[in-house]
């Protein structure tokens, strides 16, 4: 029997123990996590905590809606048994008809199809680390080799003792003007978020400074589950000329190959972006979203 539970009602315990023993744990279902990018979050629970669905909702205009919070790329249904189709639209049909709006992203194991809702199918690349560096390297494009012979040209070096606040500042500085649905206090989210994921040994900062010492390319990445992901960075127009960033990602991998740890570069649909991240060898891989507008006709063209 699946519940809608409302959050002081969840049992934050059992709910963690879940996503930690599921077949398809991932960082984003934490209930830790999910306090920091989507408070007040309510969740769909199946029996004892067997199968739960993290329900993220906001409220707007006094419409209750449901929405895919900003450095959370999936969530959807986790379980501690295999998946099914049916499962799948059981959790979906149980979401509570007081959201008369939702656009949710499950994750790649949730497949799941309809006629009466609209889904579409987002991309992310994920490359299995657990073969040896030099096998992974095999895989890489010749444009990623010759950025990795530049940046070791250019005599970079890694640094893991960098502040959150100074890849944050180098994002918004030099491409947050690009991302105009960002606001202030999301980069306060993201800074808290990842206060909170390296207390509890599950993030890493790295950051890429040149042969003067200056910080020119910075990411975050968090744990769980057997995948590690590339949640954030930054860069600035230097890392744009000694190729910083796949540096960055080279020495990453470098230092990870041979753990049984799937590296997800969290996206993307963008041919630019997907075309980087299949330079190292990683692959396409598809999870869903889910869009549901029960909206009367007059706020139809309501959006969050």
């Amino acid at each position: 029997m699946i519940s809608s539970l409302s959050h002081n009602n969840i049992d934050k315990q059992k709910w963690d123990s879940c996503i930690q023993r599921s077949v398809n744990g991932i960082i984003y279902a934490y209930s830790w996590y999910l306090d920091i990018v989507a408070p007040g979050w309510e969740g769909l629970v199946e029996d004892d905590y067997i199968s739960v669905m993290p329900l993220t909702c906001r409220k707007k205009f006094g419409i209750l809606y449901l929405y895919p919070p900003l450095f959370t790329q999936q969530l959807g249904v986790f379980s501690l048994n295999k998946f099914t189709e049916e499962k799948i639209r059981e959790f979906i049909v149980a979401i509570p008809r007081k959201y008369s709006f939702y656009e949710i992203n499950l994750n790649t194991l949730n497949k799941f199809s309809s006629m009466d809702m609209i889904i579409h199918p987002n991309l992310t690349h994920e490359l299995d680390l657990i073969e040896s560096y030099e096998n992974i390297r095999e895989a890489y494009s010749d444009n990623t080799r010759r950025n990795l012979k530049k940046a070791v040209g250019a005599e970079l070096v890694i640094s893991k003792q960098i502040p959150a606040s100074l890849v944050i500042n180098m994002f918004r500085h030099n491409n947050g003007a690009k991302y105009k649905n960002i606001r202030s206090s999301d980069y306060e989210t993201l800074e808290t978020l990842i206060g909170a994921a390296m207390e509890k040994g599950r993030a890493q900062i790295w950051g890429v400074m040149t042969k003067d010492k200056r910080l020119c390319a910075g990411a975050f990445f968090v744990e769980s589950n057997g995948k590690v992901i590339f949640l954030f960075s930054g860069s600035n127009q230097v890392a744009r000329t000694n190729s910083a960033m796949p540096f960055l990602i080279d020495r990453f991998i470098e230092e990870n190959a041979h753990r049984n740890l799937v590296l997800d570069f969290e996206g993307s649909n963008d041919p630019n972006l997907a075309r980087f991240y299949k330079s190292f060898g990683a692959k396409e891989c598809v999870y869903l979203q889910v869009k549901v507008n029960r909206l009367p006709w007059y706020a139809r063209i309501f959006k969050e």
